[in-house]
């Protein structure tokens, strides 16, 4: 009897096994953002922006946005806005654009993206996300609370259900604007990313963390000054690559970049995801 028992244990998980594995197709490739407002997208979408986009590229939405017709957890054409419901074109945009475009025609890429303008990386540390939230203006409260309240742990929930759909493949960050002069942000952001791969059950190697820099001295960036503490990040992390915004268009806040900047700096996100694999491409 034991026996027989122990074997129809080890059947069932056996079958269990195989569902998963059934589910999920290895050449979807998600992948995760995170940041501020650069990241969210600030850039009013231009027809170019929403047309031509292929069905190879998804996003899945993290939160309900009506005004859309997405639902959070379900995965839609990638057609701008990829954050929530009232955002614009950032760098997620094109990077997945470029992706599809580079890689073998049975392979789709997926994003999810969680951001909140104005916020510091604390946001994303759940030991400091509750204390940082309180204190934060009505404005963000209410961009927090559309993520729960807690933004880290519903990228990690979302994820998590994407998981069960393809494999995911990198982090996108571009936040820094907000912690300007901070030279323990490297340290900040190497406790997120760790525990992003905790969490998911992630290997360093595999999922590499990509880190754009922001509106630099040629477009008069008001925090160009960052990107020097940017830049030393694969010191703390050596599985983080900086992609540069040397060149990418600016408005006139000297924060946020243009649409034609934002579709720059998401091909360069792009190039350097590609260039990990050995295959070069030009973003100009």
């Amino acid at each position: 009897m034991k026996k027989r028992t122990l074997y129809l244990l080890l059947l069932s998980m056996a079958i269990a096994v195989a569902g998963n594995s059934g589910a999920q197709d290895k050449n979807f490739h998600i992948y995760l953002c995170l940041g501020q407002s650069n990241m969210e997208g600030a850039a009013r979408p231009q027809v170019q922006d929403s047309a031509g986009i292929s069905d190879r590229f998804k996003v899945l939405a993290a939160v309900t946005c009506d005004n859309r017709g997405r639902t959070m957890g379900s995965w839609y054409a990638a057609v701008p806005p990829l954050t929530r419901c009232y955002t614009g074109l950032g760098p997620a945009d094109y990077f997945g654009r470029t992706m599809v475009q580079n890689l073998p025609p049975e392979t789709r890429v997926g994003m999810i993206n969680v951001s909140v303008g104005g916020c510091r990386i604390e946001l994303f540390d759940e030991d400091s996300c509750a204390s940082y939230a309180a204190r934060q203006p009505g404005w963000m409260k209410n961009m927090i609370q559309e993520y729960g309240g807690n933004p880290y742990r519903r990228l990690v929930e979302m994820a998590k259900l994407a998981q069960k759909d393809g494999v995911i493949k990198g982090i996108l960050l571009h936040q820094g604007e907000s912690n300007t002069g901070d030279t323990l942000w490297p340290q900040k952001v190497k406790k997120v990313y760790e525990n992003l791969l905790k969490e998911l059950g992630l290997a360093a190697k595999e999922v590499p963390l990509l880190a754009g820099e922001l509106v630099p001295e040629d477009q008069n960036g008001a925090c160009a000054g960052m990107n020097k503490i940017i830049r030393t990040l694969p010191q703390t992390i050596p599985t983080a690559h900086i992609v540069p915004s040397a060149g990418c268009e600016g408005v006139g806040d000297r924060l946020h970049f243009s649409a034609a900047g934002y579709r720059k700096l998401g091909k360069r996100y792009a190039a350097v995801m590609l260039g990990l694999t050995g295959k070069n491409i030009a973003t100009e």
